[in-house]
């Protein structure tokens, strides 16, 4: 499983020493990572669990039978080679969201977007090299609601001798935040399709798995993180959260934000980090000087922007102080916990848009010499305007939903409802055979302009189709991305593939062209691949299309992307050599 090239004797047992250890044990430590080859070997085994949680068993879907899946590690420059073996039911496809995958677009993942899924007893290998990114990112199942338990951390250490621009943490802890359903989730959204209602909520959030105490029966599934007094630790957050953006912080301890979504930015203190579904975020944690009498709940729980039903729960683990511990009385001292003052953090309220607003104007690149603001396109060649909201969509005769003259809730972006095609798109691209596949009239404005956060229009009916955006390659883009009211406003965590972002500006209510602009921020903008579309407000974006391939962007909700608000975007080759998508590999699943 080593690299094709020819190696010493000595680099070809190492490298089958690694890739031994990789298959074997999924890399769980770092200290592995910083002295492995460039090519990383990994076998990910997708296998039925059983998992308990909240007192009940039930079967889910795995990586390696490990919930959560397990950690990729790898530096800036790595290749990974990560052969995906499919043993379950279900059709399935890998994500590895965040990674660029410059002219990699077959191993991005989205089903029926860069492949077809990858069927029962079927394997494919998915093979991309890390260029130019360092940071937390993470992979996910990236079909129907399977990455409900279908996700892990990714970890991009720098390349080698190369300084994190912060003090070198004591140590590093992935934290990643789930959502939990007792229920089947395939079931719960079929059920959701079925009725053309929005599906059941969760029943829990967890912390690497775990819910927390303050749920029933779950006292022993609790995450505690045990510290060392004056220590910096590094806390790499993900929210893998289906449906929820989350508030999360720590009793009596204070967090610096020094990345979002693998890329440093200026440091900033703040006791509540809010993250939506799809975003990462790196904060030092700086523990007290000396062991306190207490131990500290960690909480999180959702940020509520829209009218819909929603999981009203909040999941807790626990920050706990090593004590020195050098006789037997200390030891039991130590056990015994009802002695400890137990702290718990105060959040902001669940629908507290302010807050969101304030604390996404902190996030900026970090735009220093040794880590200048990537290159913001200062002008643009093509300006897109999409509104991102609800609306109606009839049901067929046979079916008995529970809307209006037996309608169900869509979501469009500027009110397409995006229709999964039964052939990859990328597919249909390279080989030109695009005709019953997908159109190229993805609308750039509004086809219907009106007051997009006022009194909704009377004709609330979305329209469908496979429609996207085709761009020549290195195309400067300015995207401007408008919540609507109808239905209800709401914040929409809109995530790019294939592309990082440059968030240039927001507010709220309607987008103004005329003046908004001048007030964009072209020197230090924050560089993502997900952001929150302000609720009742909007986001202005800016990209170069300089990855040719097919691309998807919608919301990361769930159940929005469930619903339609999805599109994707067609980067035509370029001249050179390597301004082209390679052909796909032999393995590609076949649908």
């Amino acid at each position: 499983m080593g690299s094709s090239h020819p190696a010493s004797p000595a680099l070809s047992m190492a490298m089958v020493f690694f890739s031994v250890c990789a298959f074997l044990c999924v890399l769980p430590e770092l200290a592995v990572a910083k002295h492995a080859g460039v090519t990383r070997h990994y076998k990910f085994n997708i296998m039925s669990q059983s998992v308990t949680r909240l007192g009940k068993t039930k079967s889910i879907i795995t990586v390696n039978g490990q919930f959560p899946g397990p950690r990729i590690i790898a530096r800036e420059g790595d290749r990974l080679v990560i052969k995906v073996v499919n043993h379950v039911q279900n059709n399935v496809t890998l994500h590895w969201h965040g990674i660029r995958q410059l002219r990699s677009g077959w191993a991005d993942g989205p089903s029926y977007i860069t492949q077809c899924p990858i069927q029962t007893g079927q394997s494919y290998v998915y093979n991309f090299t890390i260029t130019g990114q360092r940071g937390t990112l993470w992979w996910h199942a990236h079909i129907s609601w399977l990455r409900a338990t279908l996700y892990g951390p990714i970890v991009i250490l720098p390349k080698k001798h190369v300084p994190y621009p912060f003090p070198q943490p004591f140590k590093e802890v992935p934290i990643i935040f789930g959502e939990w359903w007792k229920a089947d989730t395939e079931t719960v959204i079929n059920q959701a399709i079925q009725t053309g209602s929005g599906p059941n909520v969760s029943d829990a959030y967890t912390i690497n798995g775990l819910p927390g105490p303050l749920y029933n029966c779950s006292a022993k599934d609790t995450y505690k993180l045990k510290v060392k007094p004056g220590k910096t630790y590094l806390l790499r957050l993900i929210n893998a959260a289906l449906n929820n953006e989350l508030f999360f912080s720590i009793a009596n301890h204070t967090f610096t934000v020094v990345e979002a979504d693998a890329v440093y930015v200026k440091p900033f203190s703040t006791k509540v980090v809010l993250i939506t579904p799809g975003q990462t975020t790196n904060v030092i944690l700086r523990t007290k000087s000396k062991s306190p009498n207490a131990t500290f709940v960690m909480a999180a729980r959702p940020y509520v922007s829209g009218p819909a039903a929603f999981d009203n729960t909040t999941t807790t683990g626990l920050l706990e102080y090593e004590t020195s511990i050098s006789s037997n009385r200390n030891k039991n001292k130590n056990k015994n916990k009802k002695k400890l003052l137990l702290l718990t953090p105060v959040l902001p309220k669940l629908n507290d848009t302010t807050f969101s607003m304030k604390y996404n104007k902190k996030i900026r690149s970090l735009a220093n010499p040794k880590f200048p603001s990537a290159n913001v396109p200062k002008t643009v060649d093509k300006k897109f305007f999409f509104t991102v909201g609800l609306g109606l969509s009839p049901c067929s005769k046979n079916q008995n939903c529970s809307g209006p003259n037996n309608t169900r809730v869509a979501a469009a972006i500027n009110n397409v409802s995006f229709v999964q095609p039964s052939t990859a798109l990328l597919q249909a691209h390279f080989f030109n055979k695009t005709k019953g596949v997908y159109t190229t009239d993805f609308p750039a404005n509004p086809l219907v302009k009106f007051n997009y956060t006022g009194t909704p229009p009377s004709n609330i009916a979305v329209s469908t189709g496979t429609k996207v955006v085709v761009l020549p390659f290195n195309t400067r883009v300015e995207l401007v991305l408008q919540d609507t009211s109808i239905i209800g406003a709401e914040s929409h965590p809109l995530h790019l593939h294939g592309f990082n972002f440059f968030v240039v500006g927001f507010g709220f209510g309607n987008f103004d062209p005329k003046n908004d602009p001048k007030k964009y921020n072209l020197v230090d903008p924050a560089e993502r691949n997900t952001i929150g579309v302000p609720s009742s407000g909007w986001v202005a974006l800016r990209f170069l299309a300089d990855n040719p391939g097919v691309w998807f962007m919608h919301c990361h909700l769930e159940v929005h992307t469930s619903w339609g608000l999805k599109m994707a975007w067609v980067v035509m080759d370029g001249k050179g050599r390597h301004q082209k998508l390679p052909p796909p590999p032999s393995d590609l699943p076949k649908c």
